[in-house]
């Protein structure tokens, strides 16, 4: 797996993936940006948001279970000191199906996080991370 990251100007970026895909990253303009795309830091809470929904989609699927929709909401805290690393970060998965049973879901997110997800499995090693769920019935 490879990425490239260009700089544009001040402090935006353009990350272009080897899959073949781009987003563009920038600052606040208190830190001589233009608030043109997402922070880093962001980037990265969605990576550990895209890969955790990714293992609990697939586990509800193969289970077969009547899902019509799955959002994680994923929190998280920084430390107040250079550099900001984050201390805490909270996933909440709410998953909107038909019949759909909440141990199967509580599995799904269970099996993410300790097995599955690498994003989150490998920033467990340095930071908290805490999963947990709602279901909702339609």
């Amino acid at each position: 797996m490879q990425v490239t990251v260009k700089w544009v100007d001040g402090v935006m970026f353009v990350g272009e993936t080897g899959s073949g895909h781009a987003v563009v990253m920038d600052g606040p303009p208190d830190h001589g940006g233009r608030n043109i795309g997402m922070r880093p830091m962001e980037m990265l809470l969605l990576g550990v948001g895209g890969c955790s929904s990714f293992d609990v989609v697939q586990i509800l699927q193969k289970g077969r279970n009547d899902f019509v929709k799955c959002v994680a909401e994923v929190t998280a805290e920084r430390v107040d000191a250079i550099p900001s690393v984050f201390s805490k970060i909270h996933l909440h998965f709410i998953v909107t199906g038909h019949d759909l049973k909440a141990s199967a879901v509580e599995r799904a997110v269970k099996l993410s996080a300790e097995k599955y997800c690498s994003a989150s499995i490998m920033l467990s090693k340095a930071v908290e991370i805490t999963h947990d769920f709602e279901v909702i019935e339609v």
